[in-house]
Parts: C-alpha cells; sequence; structure tokens
C-alpha cells in the first residue's frame, strides 16, 4: 500500500502537474494540502477519470485538505480539529482507508513571529496534538500526513542562520514536533533514512535547482504501521516541472 502527502499550492491551478503525478507514481492514498477551494469547485471528475475516489474539506483561496484514495471511496471520519475549531481554517481531515485510518493536515505558518498568527499556530498544534493522542489510543493503524510547516531540526534545512527567525524554526515550534513523535508515532523519512540531507520545500525554482530546501512535509505513523514499512521517498523531479508547487510529494509504501 503506497500512501503520499503533497501540498499542491491550488489543487485547480496545479491540476495537471496532479494529474502527472497521479499517473506516474500511483500512488494508493494521497494526502493533499492547500487546495485552495470552495467544496463545489474542487475538480472531483478529473480525479475520478484518474481512478481516485476523494473526500475533501475546501476553503475559497486558502487552504483545504483532502484524502483521495485509488478505486475505492474513503469513509470520511472527521472533518476539522476538536477542542475548538471554530475558526472556520479548513485544515484537517480524516478518513478510513483500507482499514488504515489517515489525516491530512496543514498547519498554520505563524509569521510573523511573535504575534497572533503565531499564538493560533502553537494554539493549532496542541489541539493538533491532543487528538493524536487518542488516534494512539485506539490503537487502529493510523497516518499523520501533512504540511506540518516546523523544520524539525538544522538538519532539515541548507541554512538554519538564515531562516532563524521564521516561525518554522522557533523552539516552540519544534517542541510542538518532538512532543508529537514523543506520544509514540514515527517520522518516516528519518525512520528509514537517519543520515539523508532530503528536502520537501523550496522558496522559489532558483532555490530549487541548487537544491536550498527545507523538510517540512511529513508522514507519521502508528506501532501499527511502523513494522510494515518498506520504503520511503520524495517525488522531487515534479517540483522542478513547469508550474509546479513549491512542495514535492512525499511517499512511504507499507505492507498490506
Amino acid at each position: 500500500m503506497k500512501i503520499a502527502t503533497y501540498n499542491v499550492n491550488g489543487v485547480n491551478g496545479r491540476l495537471p502537474r496532479l494529474l502527472d503525478w497521479l499517473r506516474e507514481t500511483a500512488p494508493d492514498v494521497a494526502c493533499l494540502q492547500e487546495i485552495k477551494t470552495s467544496d463545489p469547485r474542487f475538480p472531483i471528475d478529473a480525479i475520478r477519470e484518474a481512478g481516485y475516489e476523494a473526500v475533501w474539506h475546501g476553503q475559497p483561496r486558502h487552504h483545504g485538505v483532502a484524502i483521495l484514495a485509488r478505486g475505492t471511496q474513503p469513509e470520511e471520519l472527521r472533518r476539522g480539529l476538536p477542542y475548538d475549531d471554530a475558526d472556520g481554517q479548513a485544515r484537517y481531515l480524516e478518513a478510513r482507508v483500507n482499514g488504515v485510518r489517515v489525516a491530512s493536515a496543514y498547519l498554520p505558518n505563524g509569521n510573523p513571529q511573535p504575534g497572533p498568527k503565531f499564538d493560533y499556530k502553537l494554539a493549532w498544534f496542541d489541539r493538533f496534538n491532543r487528538h493524536a493522542q487518542a488516534l494512539l489510543a485506539s490503537g487502529e493503524p493510523a497516518v499523520l500526513a501533512g504540511d506540518f510547516n516546523v523544520v524539525p531540526t538544522d538538519f532539515d534545512i541548507y541554512n538554519a542562520w538564515a531562516w532563524r527567525w521564521d516561525a518554522v524554526m522557533q523552539p516552540q515550534t519544534r517542541a510542538a514536533y518532538e512532543s508529537l513523535l514523543a506520544q509514540g508515532w514515527t517520522d518516516v523519512t528519518r525512520h528509514l533514512h537517519p543520515k539523508e540531507r532530503i528536502y520537501t520545500f523550496w522558496v522559489n525554482d532558483a532555490a530549487f535547482q541548487r537544491n536550498a530546501g527545507f523538510r517540512m512535509d511529513f508522514l507519521l505513523v502508528s506501532p501499527a504501521l511502523r513494522e510494515r514499512l518498506v520504503a520511503t521517498g520524495v517525488d522531487a523531479e515534479h517540483r522542478g516541472r513547469e508550474k509546479a508547487s513549491d512542495h514535492a510529494p512525499v511517499w512511504m509504501q507499507v505492507q498490506s
């Protein structure tokens, strides 16, 4: 079973790139972030023609998440986080696909910091972690997939000094991510590739050409899935295509 996450940065504007990626890499499950569209404008017909069914939680021009499944309908379980998700930002969606509970999450960026946006980021991260703990407690095989807007360590960015004031680099942000892992989640990329420089986001084409990147897109698995891991990687080549997202897809293979 191949599960992937992809911040598409506008599902309608990047639809050709999304369809290329689905056709060429054939993930069984694809979690999308920043679809940036209202629910009625989500391109479900084109996605169905590509062989996928989907559930989505949209928002015009901002945020938005979706979960695609090849040849089967995802069973939607939750849209939005518990614990006061009344702000209306479409950042979380959860579904069951082939016996696995899958969450697509787009965490707040938090810039500029300090300030209200950074406070919101940390509060959202706290609610996300609380819900993640409940998912682990269920014992069901689960995946947290998405753009978490955190660079966990200086090893996960090309130049930590240049971005030291950014919200994704702050000690509080990193501590929230460490607290998440401490619950028992496994960062698949670091688990299988502990010593490799791996990036998933590049701010522009020039940065991509010189591989000046960040690792901010993650697949975290519960203990029930950790032992089933086979492989993981980043489809970085798709970042270099015409009118591509600024993120690249991250994928993993697990034994069914």
